[in-house]
């Protein structure tokens, strides 16, 4: 590398346009990187539902889980293969090993699903088979309500907010729960069907049948060719009374005959309340691999659009917005990069005590950064805690090659009286090697994290290679960068001028002869005089009078020192132990969710009022802000099953952390009855899978589920009565 610093000495102009070239790349790249909380991660689970409406837990697991489960069981790679059989749905989780393709398993999971398509009952719905997206973690939650009804609110939210929020590019999916739809609504009185000896299945198909449009074929004229359809739909609420049912002699049976059409709304099953007031919620999910924050950008700026052509009764509220944390946590980290870098400039200053020289050494710091993000564009990464942590990190360690090559040209100037042009090459060169080493042994550090295997690997493979890329950039800036500047901005040294001593007289001034000590003392005192006016005279003595005896004291007691050594490296075992152990660091995201399941057979009605009373008490709680009802969201729309999102005020508002409320929250559950089941938890990072959002999880299997019952409820009252455990639970439910 020493012939490259000294082409960078001698042309300026490419040293300089080389490191231009890798900031100019750097700065158009860190404009185009996604910005989310972790980084993007595929784990190979696929999902196999299938909707039964109506039939019984043993039905579904019979009749429809079994056949799916034999039909994929075979399929090479499968690590774990799960389901799960509630009323009216099949849910099959595929998790395969982490080194098969997602996009390969869900392909083949796809083709064995068809061939049990005719095996499955009539009544089952069309299977789908989808790969688990682990951003599919609500982004934003949207609350529209207004003193209108419920099928108002909810025709408004669908037509004028929702399908205007889905041309928004990067996002996803967006689920309404707590709406009701408009709905046409036939009321028959069954003492007139039994007077007429019609069944409710004649007026269904009479429905069906006379309510529908088809093609009907061509119409052939000569030299002309016309389409033909027949116009059967229903264009009024009202014409549906006129319906005709069946013949009674010669008398037609209507629809109004049997009994009455109501222009209506369906049937509540999910429900939704703001603060105890009821309220439709949009639920809205990005695109896999999209920018949250710019997502969550654009999403807000059409919704103040959206308002302003809404009626002004309507609200449109966003009470939950993950973007908020992830925004503030990146300006956080980037504070701290950039804080880092002038504190790391600050104090090279210190130790060199020239602006200069300073100046050359900070350069490497945000050309070795900036640089950075060209290689985390062109790998896919994003801007998000594990890599944002990685450049923080290397703030301190992109400099040294810097400092050490400087130093050492800028001692062949101040020592040896050198050019400054001479003394940037001969001194990278000197000191070219150990650069190199020093480099080469930190990329050995950071390059196999990178290849890391495993769930870990999947999150930390993005911190080492961009480590590494910024330690590889430092090198070069350190070869090429660095030498030029110095060539031409380290002074050259001046030309001593050797004054001769003056001859010491050995008289007084009263012409007294001096005495040997005099003269000794008078010599140490001109000595001590011209080290206290240099640079490194009492600072820098101190440094080096401390380095030296601890150099001396390290070779004279070499065992001292290794048996300390290996007392510290031993002390690794009993400090990890007391160390907390945790996959994700626990954030305050000033936010929590707490689930709730009713009593089985409750119905929605119940379980509202139910979660309403909990809600109302977690309001009175100091920091929170807002709670958020939804009852019987998802495919399964289980009415006694619901959650409540409570958002909390920003954490320099409050006097508890998320931690603490959340603590005060479960302990105002235990004033309710022991039959609810709950759980207090974060708002989940990664969701799908089929996955509970719990720290442990146990299983237990064999094939009598009475005898699984009773171990369960045994390990769970086990647990219950450890301290350490909390929102003890089992998806076993009965009932």
């Amino acid at each position: 590398m020493q012939w490259l610093a000294e082409i960078c000495v001698t042309r300026p102009v490419f040293a300089t346009m080389l490191i231009l070239s890798l900031v100019t790349v750097g700065v158009f790249s860190f404009f185009s990187l996604g910005v989310d909380l972790f980084p993007k991660i595929d784990f190979p689970t696929i999902t196999i539902t299938v909707i039964n409406p109506g039939a019984s837990p043993q039905e579904v697991e019979t009749e429809v889980t079994d056949k799916i489960e034999e039909a994929v069981n075979n399929i090479s790679g499968i690590d774990e293969l799960r389901s799960t059989s509630i009323e009216g749905i099949s849910q099959v989780f595929i998790q395969f090993v982490l080194e098969k393709d997602v996009n390969v398993a869900a392909q083949e999971a796809e083709n064995r699903v068809q061939t049990v398509i005719p095996n499955l009952p009539d009544t089952a719905e069309q299977p789908t088979v989808q790969k688990l997206d682990t951003d599919a973690a609500p982004v934003l939650r949207i609350v529209v309500s207004a003193p209108e009804s419920l099928r108002d609110v909810t025709d408004t939210a669908d037509k004028k907010i929702k399908r205007r929020l889905e041309s928004v590019n990067g996002v996803g999916q967006i689920t309404i729960i707590g709406g009701r739809e408009r709905q046409i609504n036939v009321w028959i009185d069954p003492d007139k069907l039994r007077s007429y000896n019609i069944t409710a299945g004649e007026v269904s198909n009479a429905l069906k049948i006379q309510n529908i449009e088809f093609p009907s074929g061509r119409l052939d004229e000569g030299q002309t060719e016309t389409s033909v359809r027949t116009l059967g739909k229903i264009k009024k609420p009202e014409e549906f009374a006129n319906i005709v049912v069946a013949t009674r002699g010669t008398y037609s049976v209507k629809i109004k005959d049997l009994g009455y059409v109501e222009d209506g709304a369906e049937e509540i099953r999910t429900q939704a309340l703001l603060n105890g007031q009821p309220a439709v919620t949009l639920i809205v999910s990005k695109q896999s691999g999209q920018n949250t924050v710019a997502v969550a950008k654009e999403i807000k700026s059409r919704i103040i659009d959206i308002q302003k052509t809404l009626p002004g009764n309507y609200k449109v509220e966003i009470i939950g917005d993950n973007s908020i944390f992830i925004e503030n946590s990146l300006h956080s980290i980037e504070e701290h990069l950039i804080v880092g870098g002038i504190l790391a400039a600050i104090v090279v200053f210190l130790f060199l005590w020239n602006i200069r020289t300073t100046f050359i050494a900070a350069l490497a710091i945000p050309t070795s950064i900036i640089s950075t993000f060209a290689l985390m564009y062109a790998m896919g990464y994003t801007l998000n805690s594990i890599t944002m942590l990685s450049l923080t990190l290397m703030v301190g360690i992109v400099i040294d090659d810097a400092i050490v090559v400087l130093e050492n040209i800028y001692r062949y100037v101040e020592e040896k009286g050198m050019n400054p042009f001479q003394a940037a090459i001969e001194g990278t060169k000197e000191i070219g090697l150990a650069v190199l080493a020093t480099t080469l042994s930190l990329m050995a550090v950071f390059v196999p994290i990178g290849f890391m295997q495993g769930i870990v690997g999947r999150f930390m493979s993005s911190f080492g290679l961009t480590a590494s890329f910024a330690v590889g950039v430092s090198l070069i800036v350190s070869f090429t960068l660095t030498p030029m500047l110095a060539a031409r901005l380290i002074k050259s040294p001046k030309p001593k001028v050797q004054s001769p001593e003056p001859e010491e007289l050995e008289i007084h001034g009263d012409g007294m002869l001096m005495s040997d000590e005099e003269i000794a003392n008078r010599k140490g005192q001109r000595t001590k005089d011209k080290g206290q006016s240099s640079k490194d005279s009492w600072f820098y003595a101190r440094i080096d009078a401390t380095y030296t005896w601890l150099l001396k004291f390290s070779m004279g007691h070499r065992w001292v020192i290794v048996t300390l050594c290996v007392l510290v490296f031993l002390s690794i075992v009993p400090l990890f132990m007391f160390v907390g152990k945790n996959f994700l660091p626990v954030d305050d995201q000033s936010q929590f969710e707490i689930a709730v399941r009713a009593p089985e057979g409750s119905s929605l009605q119940a379980s509202t009022v139910l979660m309403e009373r909990i809600a109302t008490d977690v309001r009175k709680m100091a920091g929170v802000t807002d709670t958020l009802i939804t009852i019987g969201g998802g495919q399964q729309q289980v009415v006694n099953s619901g959650s409540i999102y409570v958002k909390l005020s920003d954490i320099s508002q409050r006097t508890k952390t998320q931690e603490q409320l959340m603590t005060d929250a479960r302990a105002l559950l235990q004033n309710y009855p022991k039959e609810l089941r709950t759980a207090v938890q974060p708002v989940a990072a990664f969701s799908g899978g089929g996955q509970r959002n719990a720290n442990v999880q146990f299983l237990i299997s064999g094939p009598d589920l009475k005898v699984l019952e009773d171990y369960s409820a045994k390990i769970l009252e086990k647990m219950r009565s450890s301290p350490d455990a909390v929102d003890v639970d089992s998806t076993l439910i009965s009932g």
